[in-house]
């Protein structure tokens, strides 16, 4: 191999790790920010027997009845588990971005979706087990208005982790997982719709300001969460471990398992129960997200300044 090959793949290496790190960071930052609206958002998924209000009068009434620490439990194993998550997600993203960029043709939204959908199966086969630990931690103690529910006793991420190993076998680590690879349409979506808005507002090699980073974010996440929501309730009914499914295995019962989830939430509280909780994850989701990018693109600009890549933020 060639020095300047090596030092080619050295700094594709090098780039990507920054762009993982800066999307990492990001997203810790956003999500600590606007963290109590995913604590609401979770409620309203889970505890079906709790009515749905504005965002402002459950967060009063969960800091009434647990007390205002409650608004942020669940914070650090969350933050661990999205922290990963992203970091995996940018790094896979911007390594085929780098490589497609290599190849012939100019970068497409169809490229960007599909880009966005591999990253979103390597992250979810990755990451899922973390999910699910943090779903139940950030659960565990909640006063829920559906009394079916049982309370689950952990110390931590080890002993939660032990505990559902031990329990209830390995393979319920990726609970939701079928949910999850549908899912990975959503940050697919976001990216192919972030990066089109981002390519328009920067042509010419015109600055992109900040501001309009937060609005671009903000658009690219709420059309992609709108459009999968109702698979989002389902994957967080299957991580809480508590839905009672049918006995059929591997793909086909999975399937089945979903397909019923939706069908009984639908006939109990008509199309309008798949969007429960949906104001609350749009509040919340739009503005971390918003706010995740601005941070990713100030880090990840400040980073090359640093280096001399300035050239390599150019689209």
């Amino acid at each position: 191999m060639s020095d300047k090959a090596g030092s080619a793949i050295g700094l594709l290496s090098y780039e990507t790790l920054v762009h993982a790190v800066a999307g990492a960071m990001g997203s810790v930052t956003a999500m600590t920010v606007f963290f109590p609206l995913d604590t609401a958002k979770s409620r309203l998924q889970v505890d079906e027997k709790r009515k749905s209000k504005s965002t402002p009068i459950i967060l009063a009434e969960i800091a009434k009845e647990e007390g205002l620490q409650s608004l942020y439990r669940g914070w650090f194993p969350v933050i661990s588990s999205l922290c990963c998550s992203n970091f995996v997600y940018f790094y896979t993203f911007n390594t085929l971005k780098k490589m497609a960029a290599s190849g012939p043709g100019r970068s497409r939204p169809g490229r960007d979706l599909l880009m966005g959908i591999v990253s979103g199966v390597v992250n979810v086969i990755i990451t899922t087990p973390m999910w699910v630990v943090n779903t139940r931690l950030k659960l565990q103690g909640a006063k829920f208005r559906n009394e079916d529910l049982h309370q689950t006793h952990y110390s931590g991420i080890f002993d939660a982790f032990s505990q559902i190993i031990a329990n209830e076998g390995v393979a319920t680590l990726w609970n939701g997982t079928l949910a999850s690879l549908i899912l990975v349409l959503n940050p697919a979506v976001q990216f192919m719709f972030y990066e089109a808005m981002k390519r328009k507002a920067g042509k010419g090699g015109r600055k992109i300001r900040s501001a309009e980073i937060f609005v671009i974010g903000a658009i690219a996440k709420a059309i992609a969460t709108t459009a999968t929501y109702p698979l989002q309730t389902v994957q967080a009914i299957f991580r809480f471990g508590q839905y009672k499914g049918d006995d059929k295995g591997g793909v086909i019962g999975s399937l089945s398992n979903i397909f019923s989830l939706l069908m009984d939430r639908i006939k109990r509280y008509g199309v309008l129960g798949l969007y429960k909780g949906l104001e609350a994850k749009l509040l919340q989701t739009v503005l971390t997200a918003a706010l995740m990018f601005v941070v990713y693109e100030k880090i990840t600009a400040a980073t090359f300044k640093v280096m001399g890549l300035n050239k390599q933020l150019k689209h």
